[in-house]
């Protein structure tokens, strides 16, 4: 079997894609900051707060929990969700890292 295209780069540079991927889309941006003002765990708010639909936004919110962003909680019938601190710090560090790299400014371009 031959070497899949994620295999030529190293697990750092592969994880940053995962999680860049799954963030890429606004609604999944709309809902972590949705979360994220709330300041505490939300529960079935957000096809009211978003304009989505229901299927909509479970699909988002199963993106979003398997790169480990969020976490839920099930309260009866709900489902209750929260940011999941540790990841979300290692995701700052991480993109931190990235993005403060320092960049050489060529006049070729």
């Amino acid at each position: 079997m031959g070497v899949t295209k994620t295999d030529l780069y190293p697990q750092k540079q592969n994880q940053l894609a995962v999680w860049l991927k799954v963030l890429a889309h606004p609604a999944r941006l709309a809902i972590l900051q949705y979360i994220i003002n709330q300041k505490t765990c939300i529960c079935n708010d957000l096809v009211d707060e978003l304009g989505l639909a229901q299927a909509t936004i479970s699909q988002h919110l199963k993106e979003l929990k398997s790169i480990g962003i969020i976490k839920g909680s099930i309260e009866g019938k709900s489902v209750c969700y929260c940011i999941e601190q540790a990841v979300w710090k290692e995701l700052q560090k991480e993109f931190n890292s990235f993005f403060n790299q320092d960049v050489q400014v060529n006049e070729c371009c």
